[in-house]
């Protein structure tokens, strides 16, 4: 994708960051406490086994962080905006 296409995607999201090298979108979640955490990594992951693109998940006490890139493509994909949307659709 394009640093453009990149950037329009982004700004329909709403709380995902890029990273510095510009392969992989982020959004941090906060919760009270590691229960939180834990059924938001659950909610990511069966979401990526539903789509079949699997996100890399860091979980600890109050916080999950979920971040898209499309391995096999060195970088983002329209598969990753799909997911990032739909993980917001289901956290709403």
């Amino acid at each position: 994708m394009t640093e453009d296409e990149i950037a329009r995607h982004l700004d329909a999201l709403t709380g995902w960051t890029l990273s510095e090298d510009g392969r992989a979108i982020t959004r941090r979640f906060a919760f009270k406490g590691f229960a939180g955490a834990v059924e938001m990594a659950n909610l990511a992951a069966w979401l990526g086994n539903r789509e079949g693109h699997h996100p890399d998940i860091a979980f600890g006490w109050g916080y999950c962080a979920v971040s898209f890139s499309t391995h096999d493509a060195g970088g983002l994909t329209e598969a990753d905006f799909r997911c990032a949307a739909r993980l917001d659709a289901l956290t709403a």
